[in-house]
């Protein structure tokens, strides 16, 4: 009786090692039912919930109910205003000036203004472990013109800042409160959101519930929200079938017409903006210095031996789109004259020979989630055909992040849930001495490059830009772009209003129960 009593008060490093049915008996004892609570079960447990220094994309799920940002986007990735309600640039493109929302207040009262605005942007610029310094690094100053009016000045231009403010950069913070908590705001966030932070229990759960205060409250009818970490998606899945959950975020593609036959459950989609592939450590301390560190040739030996059609098919049943650059087809800035390669394992063996190497091991991290663990069996079977040896090793979501980011890893097979515009796709994770670029590529063409597509507003000067650097990152390879997600949830049929967005995000607004069941 003792161990259920434990497993009920801490759930979530049971469920992982529980069958279906046990893990779904543990959600109805340590989540009693509330008024309208919405659960969601989320891939892996995000790390910390402070805007300026998150790196998951879980993580930015949560934030995403808990805190507004200046702008952000619609289904159709056109950005749209949020807590500024109009923008004009400066003819000279080094200056923009929000008008910002007027009456909105933060989950602790205080509130929302230019000032407000200055305060959130800041540490983003200034702190040491800041993930957002080089994505506005173009900012030189923030004014505050009057109560609602805000001008951001850049040292250059700087196109894709607007978009940067749709994402983490551009969330808004409490200075009150971000004042007092100091490093720990990130386990308690107050922000401007529908939703304001309730509780946190690591590797367990995430609760939130409705702000009453909030500037667009007519639109928002969960009373309460419970997200619950559960990396495997059978019994995310099954719990999902059994009631037990509402909402199941990164659907595998295989149950898609197990929901579609249901009467009580549904499915929505929508392709990505990122992708899903396989980073290297080119230079992030003594791990860098194996043959895929130093060779490019041995990473396009592994690329070669990858069949990505075969991969998709039998891990995503065919519904994602593969590809071999950070932006998905469907993208103005993507190559076309850059084709995804076929297999080639000849080719690949060829490649191994020309650099001197023979039968090379590399050890690369996985998340340890079902469908990421079958996608690198799958891939150290391929590339064993051509003499290369893949050792997988799974390892706790968060635990793989901080590894990589430490230098601590030969490459990891993660994915990018992608941004609208490609700067963020590409700069954010390759660029020189970013906090992103967990494997320290780095190449000076390519930075000339990124900075020439930043300092131009015109899409085609651009394009040209970004095709450059799509042709140099195809030869060098310091990430081996696999596919293009779609993002796909599962949800309960009496869930209604709920529209996906191509950013991965969940967005509660106009969501409610059909029946209006408690």
């Amino acid at each position: 009786m003792l161990g259920w009593l434990i497993a009920a008060a801490n759930p979530g490093k049971f469920m992982r090692r529980l069958p279906a049915a046990l893990a779904s008996l543990l959600i109805m004892l340590a989540v009693p039912a509330a008024a309208q609570t919405l659960r969601i079960a989320l891939q892996e447990d995000p790390d910390t919930l402070d805007g300026a220094k998150n790196w998951s994309f879980v993580g930015r799920n949560v934030m995403t109910s808990i805190c507004d940002k200046l702008v952000d986007i619609a289904p159709d990735a056109s950005i749209v205003p949020m807590l500024a309600t109009g923008w004009e640039t400066s003819a000279d493109g080094k200056a923009i000036t929000f008008k910002l929302r007027p009456g909105v207040r933060f989950h602790d009262g205080e509130p929302f203004d230019a000032a407000a605005v200055k305060f959130s942007l800041d540490p983003a610029l200034t702190l040491p472990d800041s993930r957002r310094k080089s994505e506005i690094s173009a900012i030189k100053d923030v004014e505050v013109v009057d109560d609602l009016t805000v001008r951001v000045e850049m040292a250059t231009p700087f196109s894709p800042l607007l978009a940067q403010f749709a994402d983490r950069a551009g969330i808004m913070v409490s200075p009150k409160a971000a004042q007092a908590l100091g490093d720990q705001f990130g386990n308690k966030p107050v922000c401007a959101g529908p939703y304001r932070f309730v509780e946190r229990v690591a590797q367990d759960r995430i609760v939130l519930e409705r702000f009453a205060d909030y500037w667009d409250k007519e639109h928002y009818f969960i009373q309460r929200i419970v997200f619950l970490p559960m990396p495997d998606a059978t019994v995310r899945f099954a719990n999902l079938r059994a009631g037990q959950l509402d909402m199941i975020e990164r659907l595998s593609p295989t149950d898609i017409d197990t929901l579609r036959k249901s009467d009580k459950l549904a499915v929505s989609a929508i392709t990505g903006l990122g992708y899903q592939g396989i980073t290297f450590n080119i230079a992030n301390g003594p791990r860098a210095a194996n043959p895929f560190g130093r060779d490019k040739r041995v990473r396009a030996a592994l690329d070669l031996a990858i069949d990505r059609k075969i991969l998709n098919e039998v891990v995503n049943g065919g519904e994602f789109q593969i590809g071999n650059q950070a932006v998905p087809p469907t993208s103005f800035y993507y190559d076309q004259a850059l084709p995804v390669p076929p297999r080639d394992v000849e080719g690949a063996k060829a490649l191994l020979k020309e650099a001197g190497v023979t039968n090379p091991t590399i050890t690369l991290l996985v998340p340890n989630a079902d469908g990421d663990r079958q996608s690198a069996e799958v891939i150290q079977s391929m590339a064993r055909e051509a003499g290369i040896e893949v050792k997988v090793q799974l390892t706790e979501f968060i635990t793989m992040l901080q590894q990589a980011h430490d230098g601590t890893f030969d490459a990891d097979y993660v994915g990018w849930s992608g941004r609208i515009d490609p700067d963020a796709n590409i700069h954010t994770l390759l660029g020189c001495k970013v906090p992103g670029n967990d494997g320290h590529y780095c190449n000076q063409e390519i930075e000339t490059l990124l900075q020439a597509a930043r300092l131009t507003g015109d899409r085609d000067a651009r394009k040209k830009a970004y095709e450059g650097v799509a042709r140099i990152l195809a030869d060098e390879r310091p990430i081996i772009y696999l596919w293009h997600q779609k993002w796909i949830w599962g949800l309960s049929a009496d869930l209604k209003g709920y529209v996906p967005y191509p950013d991965g995000l969940i967005r509660l607004r106009d969501v409610k129960y059909k029946s209006g069941r408690m």
